[in-house]
């Protein structure tokens, strides 16, 4: 099978620069990296093909050859600069981990982290996250508060002022990484990278660690924080401090703090969303006759709500404004009043005598019973025929 043309193979023109090579080069090898096309049995060797043809055009000499000869150029020890022995241009392993490792970063440098061969030296690392669950009552979510809280948390040492070095000296370059927290080795095809087991991934040493901290740059203490929880609050609310979290090593910026807000059960109120339920159970004289009740409300005041003569169990009636605050401005939620009519019980012989006197007076006075036992006997009688 004859050999395409290089510039063909890589989609450049005669003449492409030695960047647009490059780039182009990193875009096929992205494009049929054999791992990305598992279902194509042909990508191995088109990748190969890629790889030969960039090997070739990356050498100002060996392109130049084969701008002026072809494929020509190396085959039966034709002239030309940078000729390569019998057996083509791309002659084994070790030109195919050549022209790969050229590109190496810009194709897996966000996979490895970073850290190139014209990378800039590591940061300190930064400092963890941290998480505080915080309970509050529904009173406090209603209105809102101002809370300390005390969290165990990793500080700047005093004694290095963060440093990690004795007195608070600057720490050096890590000679095995010259500052880069990465090494490389070559195997095979690929280069693999790793974190640099002298430094840790920090690209620096610390000849003299403080006695206090070991070297960190940090010590545990336990951080008194005033906390603004803002009223409308839910379970699942969270509430973000930046720079409030666990200190970075050597000096490292220090991570966040996020409270995550539970709201306790209450005994009075059910809430859902900014709407409050209260359950109240009514006399069944006052259910029938009517009248008015007092209820509590979260802020701690007093309603006085009015029953509909005739009322039974579940129905509601809306206390508007007087559920919890929107959590970010904006309308307060309703309170609900179900009403529970409860039957009485521990009954004297007096009140027995009278509910049986108004049970043979009240036929007509019990209109969903009456459906019911209307629909019961249809039931029975169509059952029958």
């Amino acid at each position: 099978m004859a050999k395409r043309d290089y510039y063909e193979v890589l989609g450049l023109s005669k003449g492409a620069s030695a960047d647009e090579i490059k780039q182009a080069y990193r875009k096929k090898a992205k494009e049929l990296h054999p791992d990305r096309n598992s279902d194509n049995p042909d990508s191995e060797r088109q990748f190969k093909e890629a790889g030969e043809a960039y090997d070739v055009l990356k050498d100002p000499d060996r392109k130049a050859a084969y701008d002026r000869f072809g494929h020509a150029a190396f085959e039966g020890g034709m002239g030309g600069g940078g000729a390569r022995p019998q057996g083509g241009g791309f002659s084994g392993h070790g030109d195919f981990a050549s022209a790969f490792s050229d590109v190496f970063d810009d194709l897996f440098g966000d996979f490895m982290g970073g850290g190139g061969r014209g990378g800039s030296r590591q940061r300190a690392a930064r400092g963890a996250d941290l998480r505080y669950n915080l309970s509050v009552t529904l009173e406090e979510a209603f209105s809102g508060l101002q809370k300390t809280i005390k969290v165990p948390s990793a500080v700047a040492c005093d004694a290095c002022d963060g440093s990690g070095a004795e007195g608070g000296a600057q720490p050096t370059t890590c000679p095995t990484c010259s500052g880069m927290g990465k090494v490389r080795a070559q195997q095979g095809f690929f280069t693999v990278e790793r974190t640099c087991p002298t430094c840790g991934g920090l690209g620096q040493i610390i000849k003299n660690p403080c006695k206090v901290c070991q070297g960190q740059g940090r010590v545990q203490k336990d951080r008194a924080l005033s906390v603004n929880i803002p009223a409308g609050v839910e379970t699942g609310t969270r509430i973000r401090l930046a720079g409030e979290g666990e200190a970075g090593m050597r000096g490292g910026p220090a991570g966040d703090l996020y409270i995550f807000i539970e709201v306790a059960k209450h005994d009075l109120f059910e809430r859902e969303d900014s709407n409050l339920f209260c359950r109240v159970p009514v006399s069944v004289t006052k259910a029938a006759l009517g009248g008015e009740i007092e209820v509590p409300t979260i802020d701690g005041g007093r309603s006085r709500v009015k029953i509909p003569a005739g009322s039974q169990s579940g129905r509601q009636m809306r206390l508007r404004g007087k559920g919890i605050p929107a959590l970010r401005g904006g309308t307060a939620g309703d309170m609900f009043i179900e009403l529970a009519v409860e039957t009485p019980v521990n009954l004297t012989a007096k009140q027995r005598e009278l509910l049986r006197e108004f049970e043979a007076l009240s036929e007509d006075n019990n209109p969903e019973s009456k459906s019911f036992f209307s629909s019961v006997r249809n039931f029975w009688d169509s059952m029958k025929s």
